[in-house]
Order: structure tokens, then C-alpha cells, then sequence
């Protein structure tokens, strides 16, 4: 595969990554980051440093907008529930220094 035809196909990954995430707005954060190790926050935030380190200046609530697909208040305001004590846990035992 040549390189245009590669960052193609990465791009196009991106986004059909993108619009899923928009459509499983059943799916919290939380349950991502214990299960991936990710979530739309880490995604929004490696858009923005990729942008940075290629010129662009995009701040947190423009980056966040491409992954939520509307600002990140909003987002929180329709589909942000309270994570179960469980849930808490374990986002806690998985970020604690070794």
C-alpha cells in the first residue's frame, strides 16, 4: 500500500471510529477506560496533539467536538450518568501507581 493511500485508509478508520463512538452514547467513558484503556477524552486529546505537532492549534473544546460531535457539555448533559461504586473502583485500582 503506498503512503497516500495508507493515511488514507487510517483517516477513514478515524472516523467510522468517530461515528460509532458518537452513536454508542450508551457507552460512559468509564466503561472504555476499564475495559480499553481509552476513551473519547484520550482520543480527543491525541487529535489535538497531532494537530499541534503538524502546526495546528486546537484547544480541548474544539477537540472534544470532532469526537463528541457536539460540545463535551452538552454530551455530559444528555448522556453522562453516575458511575456505580464499582465502576469507581476499578478506574481507581487500574490508574494507581505501582
Amino acid at each position: 500500500m503506498d503512503e497516500n493511500t495508507r493515511v488514507e485508509v487510517e483517516a477513514a478508520a478515524f472516523r467510522r471510529l468517530v461515528t460509532h463512538l458518537r452513536t454508542r452514547d450508551d457507552v460512559q467513558n468509564i466503561d472504555l477506560m476499564n475495559l480499553a484503556g481509552f476513551c473519547r477524552n484520550c482520543l480527543s486529546k491525541w487529535y489535538r496533539a497531532e494537530a499541534g505537532a503538524r502546526g495546528v492549534a486546537l484547544d480541548d473544546g474544539a477537540a472534544r467536538e470532532v469526537v463528541y460531535g457536539m460540545p463535551y457539555g452538552e454530551w455530559k448533559a444528555k448522556y453522562q450518568r453516575p458511575a456505580s461504586a464499582e465502576k469507581q473502583a476499578l478506574s481507581e485500582a487500574a490508574h494507581r501507581p505501582e
